[in-house]
């Protein structure tokens, strides 16, 4: 498999799925802005959406949208409890975050990152993800990870969109639950491995 990817961006998350999973895969770093690949390809070639993360399968398939990839490789190995098997209340916990991550979270801060989004704006935004991160820092209360004790997808792609809080102002320094799980998250030799090959601390 070949992850393309983007240093520090939502493909951070399977990124550090395909590492924890133990399968092998390459990974190949995209220019989103010019849609080139590092060799000069055109990544539209790869993926005519034009966004990381894609997935290219080793049968030559093309597989996109960050959650859809992190199930499929959780699924590939599933003794690896990365993603708790189908039927169960606990894959349904999973897919939850999943999902509020997508939507409540990482949707949010996508306008935090565009030169051209109002400064009013950015502003409304900074205070809907503050009221989300209430909810993520309830949901950690007495717990390592976003279900429970075990790390799962929604953890690298919790890790990855909580990343980026810093970046657009929005410290978490009173969010004692969420820094704690921003450093025990990190100190996966997975999720170490995965920012030390993007080049990111």
């Amino acid at each position: 498999m070949k992850l393309y990817l983007k240093p520090g961006a939502c493909s951070l998350s399977p990124h550090i799925v395909l590492r924890e999973s133990g399968l092998p895969f390459d990974v190949a770093a995209v220019d989103l802005v010019a849609k080139k690949l590092e060799d000069g390809g055109d990544f539209l070639a790869v993926n005519p959406k034009g966004q990381v993360p894609t997935l290219a399968l080793d049968d030559g398939a093309i597989l996109t949208e960050g959650a859809a990839i992190v199930q499929y490789v959780a699924d590939r190995v599933p003794e690896s409890g990365l993603l708790p098997a189908v039927g169960t209340m606990e894959r349904y916990r999973v897919l939850e975050w999943l999902n509020f991550i997508g939507t409540e979270l990482h949707k949010t801060f996508s306008p935090l990152f565009r030169p051209t989004t109002p400064d009013a704006f950015k502003e409304i935004a900074k205070q809907t993800l503050a009221a989300k991160f209430a909810v993520v820092e309830a949901g950690l209360a007495g717990k390592d990870y976003l279900t429970g004790d075990r790390f799962t997808v929604a953890d690298a792609y919790g890790f990855t969109v909580l990343r980026w809080a810093p970046r657009v102002g929005l410290p978490l320094d009173g969010c004692p639950n969420i820094t704690a799980y921003m450093a025990r998250v990190a100190a996966r030799p997975a999720v170490a491995a995965a920012l030390a090959a993007e080049g990111i601390a």
